[in-house]
């Protein structure tokens, strides 16, 4: 929490430093979102935010746009500035150069290299540093990255396309369409914002996806990472899960023989009973610097996910459709027999795309 009593203009310019940091939603990773607002004399000398991994982070663009007017600005970044030297300078540093008197940061950052040593540089300086402004806000933008740094996994979404009777496909395995062109539309935009798109074996043997991102615009983005969890490389002849420019990442038991002639990234994670320890794939992508995974699976992996507690939350497009008792459930494996063992959710947003309801959940405390 703040400890500082902030103005209606820090707020109102954090506000604007928010905005512009979630431009680099679709290409920053592993790197966090970052915006930078300059502020002297109740004017905005300079804004920025960080687009790319290896590019200028947020402050040094900020301030090449302010020039000289930066010197006795106030600084506002939605994370703590860097101290140390990566691909890029200390951002730390850049400030203090430039002559900025004051930086009022969203949230310190957790980051190892980092975590307090940015401010503690600025203070040291003779800067005034005050934080907390936003820092619930701040979290959210980043929660991927947060996810990653502070728990060894990345952030997990589960999307699921279901009728309003809560099935997710036909018995015979087909599905499509439940959801309506513009929900799948949208789904691209989900798929964007995130490090990697994982799939299961039988999801890959039945429907041979491509799993790719398809904005249908000029958007930039990273292509995110593809991940299927296959113990036995069972799908390994599948081609479209390697077409186009997005990488493949395999990941199989350690027992099994992997092919020298395959173009994929592969890794080896536990396998107990014929099952993934799904917490020990997790840790594995958090190692590999993914913030966060969106899953496109069947009933099986989408509930074994949630039974194990590593689901952040749901992309839930429910659409206006009746299948009948006879087809797919939304999850399978919860093995619910009491009411008091149910599986609350808060519902955290609901809009409308196309004739579907979409709606993103989140497990309640």
């Amino acid at each position: 929490m703040p400890d500082v009593a902030f103005t209606a203009l820090d707020h109102a310019i954090m506000a604007r430093a928010l905005r512009l940091a979630e431009r680099g939603a679709y290409t920053t990773r592993p790197n966090p979102m970052v915006g930078c607002v300059l502020v002297r004399d109740g004017e905005v000398v300079g804004e920025g935010f960080h687009e790319r991994a290896g590019g200028p982070h947020a402050e040094v663009v900020a301030l090449q746009a302010a020039g000289e007017r930066a010197r006795g600005a106030t600084a506002y970044v939605t994370l703590e500035p860097c101290s140390h030297t990566g691909r890029t300078a200390p951002c730390a540093d850049a400030l203090i150069d430039a002559g900025v008197t004051r930086v009022v940061g969203a949230m310190r950052d957790p980051f190892p290299q980092v975590d307090g040593a940015g401010f503690e540089k600025l203070r040291a300086a003779g800067i005034d540093v005050e934080s907390g402004l936003m820092e619930s806000q701040a979290r959210e933008l980043n929660r991927g990255f947060l996810s990653r740094v502070e728990r060894g996994r990345p952030w997990l979404r589960v999307k699921i396309a279901m009728s309003i009777d809560g099935r997710t496909a036909l018995a015979s395995g087909d599905s499509r369409w439940i959801s309506s062109e513009a929900s799948r539309m949208d789904v691209q935009r989900w798929r964007a914002h995130a490090s990697a798109l994982m799939t299961g074996a039988g999801t890959v043997l039945a429907d041979d996806p491509q799993l790719t991102v398809r904005l249908g615009d000029d958007t930039p983005f990273v292509p995110p990472l593809r991940v299927v969890l296959d113990p036995g490389l069972a799908t390994i002849r599948r081609g479209r899960i390697r077409e186009g420019d997005a990488p493949t990442l395999y990941i199989h038991a350690p027992d099994v023989r992997v092919p020298r002639e395959c173009d994929a990234q592969m890794a080896a994670a536990p396998v107990e009973g014929g099952r993934f320890d799904l917490d020990a794939v997790m840790r594995l992508l958090g190692e590999r610097k993914i913030n966060e995974v969106q899953l496109e699976a069947g009933a099986t992996l989408a509930g074994a996910f949630l039974a194990s507690g590593l689901v952040d939350e749901l992309l839930l497009y429910v659409a206006p459709l009746l299948l009948g008792a006879t087809a797919r459930p939304l999850f399978d494996g919860l093995d619910i027999q009491q009411m008091a063992e149910r599986r609350a959710l808060r519902i955290v947003d609901t809009r409308q795309t196309g004739d579907d309801l979409r709606l993103l959940l989140r497990p309640a405390p």
